[in-house]
């Protein structure tokens, strides 16, 4: 393997304890990419992951129905590179579904989502690995740092989520998260199977993604790796700038859902709650976590609950964490 070695000891015995997968490759990383319609990007996308210098993987593309030209060429990928693997639906069942499918699927110690209009740098895998090698189970996460490019690929500027939380309290790490999280780039960073198996995965909601990651936060370390290895890509497609309103973003979440009364602020309190109380935390601990919530995601982000209780809603296409203005609206 090109670059500096990762410690095969690191990678050498994962448990299967989760059922038989005698179907499944016996490989340390497992790279799952979900897709609905995203003809325009996957190639790209796909090259760049086949282009990692550490090659033993997996990588099982999850094929929410598409009606464009995704099956080809997925199917073209997979009869060239013994890597992959191609599952196809036979109806759309929304991005949470879709996204949640491919844990199951899968079986490496280490797992990581994909998109199929991203773009990965070579060694992104590989450092990743070593984060990992260099902090054992303790990690739960270790991701890089983001550059963002066009839909021409072309530069646009340099992005920190600045998430690193190393810290030995699930307080002190949830802190690190509510007070930075905005993009969410460290969805698509390398986590600890073991460790993402005990969160709720995606939720059937819109910005499920920042719950599981306050998840992630609480039940170990995110280790952020200080090199611009993801290349992500803003274009008129993405998901918020497709859907433009909240009926619209949770029926990509999970089709049919717009038909019930949605705010989106509201829901992520609900849930971060939830997960507080959910996860196998000691009551001084958690009483800790529910303190810094409050203390910090609620001075952030109140004003959107009780916008959403007056009738406003945000819309526009835009990453929702973000101080935009909101536009009044039924819902």
């Amino acid at each position: 393997m090109p670059g500096r070695q990762v410690d095969r000891r690191l990678l050498s015995v994962y448990d299967r304890a989760r059922g038989t997968m005698n179907d499944v490759p016996n490989v340390p990383v497992s790279i799952g990419l979900p897709v609905y319609n995203g003809a325009r990007f996957l190639a790209a996308s796909l090259d760049s992951l086949l282009a990692q210098t550490f090659v033993d993987f997996e990588l099982v593309i999850s094929d929410n129905a598409s009606t464009d030209e995704t099956e080809a060429i997925c199917r073209e990928y997979a009869a060239r590179d013994p890597r992959i693997r191609y599952l196809r639906h036979e109806k759309n069942r929304g991005a949470a579904w879709n996204f949640n499918n491919l844990v199951g699927a899968t079986a490496g110690r280490y797992f990581k989502w994909a998109t199929h209009d991203d773009v990965h740098a070579p060694t992104y895998v590989e450092r990743c690995l070593e984060a990992f090698q260099e902090g054992g189970d303790r990690i739960a996460l270790a991701y890089p740092r983001t550059r963002i490019i066009d839909e021409h690929g072309e530069f646009v500027r340099d992005y920190v989520d600045a998430l690193d939380a190393r810290q030995s309290t699930p307080h002190e790490r949830l802190r690190t998260l509510v007070t930075n999280l905005d993009m969410g780039n460290p969805m698509f960073g390398l986590m600890q199977r073991s460790t993402l198996e005990r969160t709720r995965l995606n939720g059937s909601f819109p910005s499920s993604d920042y719950v599981l990651l306050a998840e992630l936060a609480l039940l170990g370390e995110i280790w952020e790796i200080p090199e611009f290895l993801f290349l992500r890509r803003d274009h008129p497609g993405t998901s918020r700038r497709a859907h433009t309103t909240g009926a619209e973003i949770a029926d990509w979440f999970e089709p049919g859902s717009a038909r019930r009364r949605k705010r989106e602020f509201t829901r992520l309190l609900v849930e971060h709650v939830r997960s507080i109380h959910s996860l196998p935390l000691a009551l001084p601990e958690r009483l800790r976590c529910d303190a810094v919530f409050a203390d910090v995601w609620l001075r952030r982000n109140g004003v959107h609950v009780v916008g959403e209780f007056l009738g406003m809603e945000y819309q526009g296409g835009w990453i929702p964490f973000r101080r935009r203005p909101a536009v009044r609206s039924r819902i």
